[in-house]
């Protein structure tokens, strides 16, 4: 039986296109209602939270993410969105990087969905499509913008919130607002797309519509990373977008699982924690690790290390747990039988060398 995916029905891209957001906006307006945007704190005050273009009633609610998307940061605001007082948003907008565009996903589902984010950690758990939503990509690389996941640590484990209603209704690729990104994020978030595109092309349920996807992003973040390019910036946002669709029918691989273990147990952020598990991976994907250290060099980056060197049994055993819960990415990497391959003490040595 083949997957009947969704994908994001409304896409804008070019440079400036974010000044069109409210003519998009108006069009689901009603006479009483009010928009909420979520937006980055690191915008708090800067000159693109001026942009935004907020009606009477709408709200603006800055969020922090030095730390992964909890569900308790999900859950309460819903809470005070609810608290508003006004009934349901005509819609939400996520403004900034994966992380908020994670959160907003989660917010609008959670807005009809009863109870905690953490109850639909999982796959298609969803029963009741979320509010309207638009995604606004401030960095490039998560593809969290046309993914059907909205990543969230509970208090049991990290895991997306996997549907087909999480995708979003509308998303608008501006590259201009990824100006003055901080160059090891700029790096660490462009690696992630790099990865994605690695995993999902090397992996077990690899297919044309996959492969199409994987090798346009691939040989986009290739342009981006090894060469000069004065629309390095279109170039990456639009391999984000290539490489999200390419793992939509498909999967990321080992990579992807080890991070989340990086991420729950030390509080890893994603994109850093993807670099981090993938320069130990030379016996998994040799090839797109010698490429990484290579576009790790050109940049001049340096990864953190012996970050689990101090953990203790305890630790280490719950962060081995994370990753090899993780199922269909294990299966993607190395074929139904991945458990006799990747076995807890070989994530172990995984583990140790990180």
């Amino acid at each position: 039986m083949y997957r009947n995916f969704a994908i994001v029905p409304r896409i804008i891209f070019g440079r400036g296109c974010f000044n069109q957001l409210d003519d998009i906006l108006q069009e689901k307006r009603t006479a009483d209602g009010f928009m909420v945007f979520i937006i980055d704190d690191v915008f708090d005050g800067a000159a693109l939270e001026g942009r935004i273009p907020q009606r009477r009633g709408d709200r603006i609610i800055h969020v922090n993410v030095d730390d992964e998307p909890k569900t308790s940061l999900i859950d309460a605001l819903v809470g005070r969105i609810r608290g508003y007082g006004s009934g349901q948003p005509d819609g939400i907008v996520g403004i900034g990087g994966g992380s908020v565009l994670d959160i907003a996903k989660a917010v609008s589902l959670l807005l009809t969905n009863p109870g905690s984010s953490a109850e639909y950690q999982g796959w298609d758990l969803i029963e009741t499509p979320g509010i309207y939503k638009v995604g606004i990509p401030t960095l490039s690389g998560t593809g969290a913008e046309i993914s059907r996941t909205a990543i969230l640590t509970g208090p049991e484990k990290k895991l997306g919130i996997n549907s087909d209603y999480t995708l979003y209704d509308q998303i608008m690729l501006d590259p201009e607002l990824v100006a003055g990104v901080p160059k090891d994020q700029w790096f660490y978030t462009g690696m992630d797309c790099y990865i994605h595109d690695v995993e999902s092309l090397a992996g077990t349920f690899i297919n044309q519509f996959s492969k199409a996807y994987g090798e346009k992003s691939l040989e986009l973040c290739r342009q981006v990373f090894l060469e000069d390019h004065d629309d390095a910036a279109d170039k990456l946002m639009m391999a984000s977008y290539f490489g999200g669709m390419s793992i939509a029918y498909s999967q990321v691989g080992a990579c992807h699982a080890l991070s989340y273990g990086l991420s729950f147990v030390l509080g890893v952020h994603h994109g850093i924690g993807c670099c981090i598990a993938f320069d130990q991976l030379d016996e998994i994907y040799p090839e797109g690790v010698a490429e990484f250290r290579t576009m790790m060099e050109r940049h001049q980056i340096s990864l953190p290390r012996g970050i689990t060197a101090s953990l203790g049994d305890a630790d280490m055993d719950l962060m081995i747990e994370t990753a090899l819960n993780l199922v269909p990415l294990w299966e993607n990497c190395l074929g139904p039988d991945w458990r006799e391959l990747m076995t807890p003490e070989r994530a172990r040595k995984l583990y140790e060398r990180m």
